[in-house]
């Protein structure tokens, strides 16, 4: 067993040992930066260690009952899921550098950009990315590249999460970020449309939007096309089982969070960002693109045959780093989907939209609960309105056993009171009534 120095006395004995002062070990880094001091506890066994984590996760509420969206939802998740994704040559694989060794896995990431192609009616996609924030930034910088301009237009109905993580990634860019203000719950069409010129790169949506409103962006596709920019649109994925596609609404590039394709919430992650463009595309892409194609004894075979990754072709030509294959997660979701098959997918979505209509119902009938917006559809995720701050009944209703929703102040100035509930096929009747006994009480 290596010796590790846990003493201030045995450090200075390792440092003498190898000719070195902890001054001259911290050398390059400047004075100012320097911690002054380390006021960090002694080591701990194995044992203290775990008895240590499990006191902390003791302090969870983890017995309750989930009403919170924004961006990541409670799905039943399949058993089969687990059994599958757990056996030890898929759990241990990463990326198949080697084809001859790696058909198993090759494969399994081929069906996956299927499904996601299929999913979203577009034509190609690649073999995933870290997160969906993560995907729309790269979709974003896609677009860039495809059409050479660097303004990009992004409503404020598009996840903040995301948003956010744009604004990190793009600060220290050249690149002309506008964002509008969403009209009654959906994109601003007027404030989009009047900002749109021949500089503009991309224009970035969402659907269903972070208010879980439904929108069709058709119209906004061909005003994009025709002012040479292309249309980014991020998706919910278990909606796509009853709403209109975004191919068929004309997107060029299409983003989403796969978290909701069998994979738990896990306090964040691991997630799986999926993206898919039109195939015009696909060399500007990044990541990486599993094939289809015959070895010499004209058998089926599967290869890596796109990877604009810096460390396979020259640095200048590159996409980006800022991506991975999630190939565990990609597994995760394709096998999710083949256990669901179109009719399940369809049952799903269908399960969450009406149970989130009879939530709608039961918690606008409660005196002073209003809807904040009169959006014509949402899908399973709506915005009410209270008379108090919402982040107050929220925390009231945690102590009642709910996790009610999310507090839209967090994100958005002027919606102090509304709160952002979610509902899934989880949800049973009698739960979402005990929700609005809880609240109407709390009130």
């Amino acid at each position: 067993m290596p010796f590790i120095p846990h003493t201030p006395q045995q450090q200075q004995e390792m440092l003498k040992e190898i000719g070195l002062t902890m001054d001259g070990l911290f050398a390059d880094i400047p004075a100012e930066l320097r911690a002054k001091s380390f006021n960090l506890p002694h080591g701990l066994s194995e044992l203290e260690v775990r008895n240590r984590l499990a006191d902390l996760a003791d302090k969870n509420s983890v017995d309750l009952t989930l009403f919170l969206g924004g961006g990541f939802y409670d799905h039943f998740i399949p058993s089969a899921v687990y059994s599958i994704i757990s056996r030890s040559e898929f759990y241990t694989a990463y990326t198949p550098y080697q084809p001859e060794l790696s058909q198993g896995t090759l494969q399994a990431i081929y069906e996956y950009q299927s499904v996601i192609c299929r999913l979203t009616e577009m034509e190609v996609a690649n073999a995933s990315l870290y997160d969906g924030g993560t995907a729309m930034y790269e979709a974003m910088m896609m677009a860039l590249r495809v059409t050479g301009r660097n303004k990009v237009i992004i409503d404020d109905s598009v996840n903040p999460i995301y948003r956010v993580m744009i604004d990190s990634y793009t600060r220290n860019l050249q690149i002309d970020l506008e964002e509008t203000r969403c009209a009654n719950g959906l994109a601003n069409r007027a404030e989009i449309l009047d900002r749109l010129d021949e500089k503009t790169a991309a224009v970035i949506v969402q659907n269903p939007n972070f208010f879980g409103c439904i929108d069709d962006f058709t119209d906004l596709a061909v005003a994009a096309h025709k002012a040479g920019a292309l249309l980014v649109v991020s998706c919910y994925p278990i909606s796509l089982g009853i709403l209109k596609t975004p191919g068929a609404m004309g997107a060029d590039i299409v983003t989403g969070e796969g978290q909701s394709l069998g994979m738990p919430m896990s306090f964040g992650g691991p997630y799986l960002g999926f993206m898919a463009s039109r195939k015009d595309y696909v060399r500007r892409m990044p990541g990486r693109i599993v094939g289809q194609t015959t070895d010499r004894q004209g058998r089926r075979a599967f290869v890596l045959t796109l990877q604009a990754r810096e460390q396979h072709i020259r640095r200048d030509k590159a996409t980006s780093n800022v991506c991975t294959n999630e190939a565990l997660c990609a597994l995760t979701a394709l096998v999710y989907l083949s256990l669901l098959g179109k009719r399940g997918l369809k049952e799903t979505a269908q399960r969450s939209a009406d149970k989130a209509s009879y939530a709608y119902q039961r918690l606008t009938a409660i005196p002073g609960v209003k809807p904040h917006f009169r959006a014509k559809w949402f899908f399973n995720e709506f915005v009410l309105d209270l008379p108090c701050e919402a982040a107050d009944v929220i925390a009231r209703l945690i102590e009642r056993g709910f996790a009610a929703g999310f507090p839209l102040s967090r994100y958005y100035d002027g919606m102090e009171n509304s709160m952002l509930i979610c509902v899934t096929e989880k949800r049973t009747k009698q739960q979402i009534g005990m929700l609005a006994e809880a609240l109407e009480s709390v009130l």
